[in-house]
């Protein structure tokens, strides 16, 4: 069972920066972790994903360039650095474990979200 709670969110105007969190239990250093977003009415949309070791990272095309993956296995969480924020992505950001996955079916597990908004 792998437990997952994301933070960072808020307010940010456009052009700014937010970095994300997601807190895992302790299993986390064997699972590799996804990070999702949502807005009412939209699909679940792929954003990065991180393997267990850190030795590949994916990207939509949609935030490449713009948003970064990483993790710190001694403090069990993965971040998303994402900068040059745009109004369009504000959303309700997830992370979600275990897979490196671009289909939110290929997760096992899923933390609540943290919202995110950008103002013009």
């Amino acid at each position: 069972q792998v437990q997952l709670v994301e933070s960072g969110g808020g307010l940010v105007q456009a052009g700014g920066s937010l970095r994300l969190s997601c807190a895992a239990s302790a299993t986390f250093s064997s699972v590799a972790i996804g990070w999702f977003r949502q807005v009412p009415g939209k699909e679940r949309e792929f954003l990065a994903a991180i393997n267990r070791y850190d030795t590949r990272r994916y990207y939509a095309d949609s935030v490449k360039g713009r948003f970064t993956i990483s993790r710190d296995n001694a403090k069990t969480t993965v971040y998303l650095q994402m900068n040059s924020l745009k109004p369009e992505d504000t959303a309700l950001y997830y992370c979600a474990a275990d897979s490196v996955s671009k289909l939110p079916d290929d997760y096992d597990y899923w933390g609540r979200g943290t919202q995110v908004t950008v103002s013009s």
